[in-house]
C-alpha cells in the first residue's frame, strides 16, 4: 500500500502531464498569493482550541469538549469531497483509524461542505469517523484558517464544472487550508500542520508519531 504522500505525487504527476498549461500556471500562482499574503496562518502549538459543536454526517452532533473527556483529537480541515488530495488524504485516515484509536485518540474531518454532502464524502471514501459539517466555515475561522478564493480561481473552478458555492451552501468561495491538529484533553494544540499549498498534506503515520 502506498503512503499518502506518495498517491499524492503520483496524483501531481498526472495532473501535470493532462491539465492545460494555462490553468496550471493560474492555479500555482494562487498558491504563491495565498503563501506570500501571510493570511490563514492558522492556530499552533500551545494555543487553545476553540471549543465547537457541529452536525456529522449521519445527522447526530458532535461536540470538542465531550471528545476531549476521552483523550486527545485529531482535527483534520479539508477543503471538500470535490477535492482530490483531501479524497487521499480522508482514505489514508481510514487506513490509520485503528491505530489511532488503539492510542486512545478520536479522528474528526470537517470541512465547509453542507452535511448533505459530507454525507457524500463519507460514503465514497467508506469513513468510519466523524465528517463534520462547518458551513460558512464558522470552526475553520477561529482556528485562523478561511481564506477568499480568487476571482480568476473561480473562473477556472467554475469552468471545470466545480460549483463550490454549492457544495458549501452559500455564495462566498470561501475555503480553509487544509490543516491537520492535535488537541491534548485539556484543549491545548499539541500539534499543528497548516501548509498554504494544498496539495501537500502531513501523512497520517507522522500525525499518529506525534500522539
Amino acid at each position: 500500500m502506498n503512503s499518502l504522500l506518495e498517491e499524492i505525487k503520483s496524483y501531481k504527476d498526472q495532473f501535470k502531464q493532462k491539465a492545460p498549461a494555462e490553468k496550471q500556471r493560474l492555479m500555482a500562482q494562487a498558491t504563491q498569493e495565498l503563501k506570500d499574503s501571510g493570511i490563514a496562518s492558522g492556530l499552533t502549538v500551545g494555543d487553545q482550541a476553540p471549543s465547537f459543536e457541529l452536525p456529522h454526517a449521519d445527522g447526530t452532533t458532535v461536540n470538542l469538549k465531550t471528545l476531549l473527556e476521552n483523550g486527545p483529537v485529531i482535527v483534520t480541515f479539508y477543503r471538500g469531497g470535490w477535492c482530490p488530495y483531501c479524497n487521499l488524504e480522508l482514505r489514508a485516515y481510514q487506513r490509520e483509524l485503528a491505530t489511532i484509536q488503539e492510542k486512545g485518540a478520536t479522528l474528526v474531518a470537517i470541512s465547509p461542505e453542507t452535511p448533505d454532502y459530507s454525507l457524500s464524502t463519507k460514503e465514497k471514501n467508506e469513513l468510519d469517523f466523524y465528517v463534520l459539517s462547518d458551513v460558512d466555515n464558522i470552526v475553520a475561522r477561529q482556528f485562523d484558517l478561511v481564506f477568499d478564493i480568487p476571482d480568476y480561481l473561480i473562473d477556472i473552478y467554475k469552468a471545470s464544472g466545480l460549483n463550490v458555492d454549492a457544495h458549501n451552501g452559500n455564495e462566498d468561495w470561501q475555503l480553509p487550508k487544509p490543516a491537520t491538529f492535535i488537541i491534548q484533553s485539556d484543549g491545548t494544540i499539541s500539534f499543528s500542520d497548516v501548509p498554504a499549498d494544498y496539495t501537500e498534506r502531513v501523512d497520517p503515520k507522522t500525525v499518529i508519531e506525534k500522539l
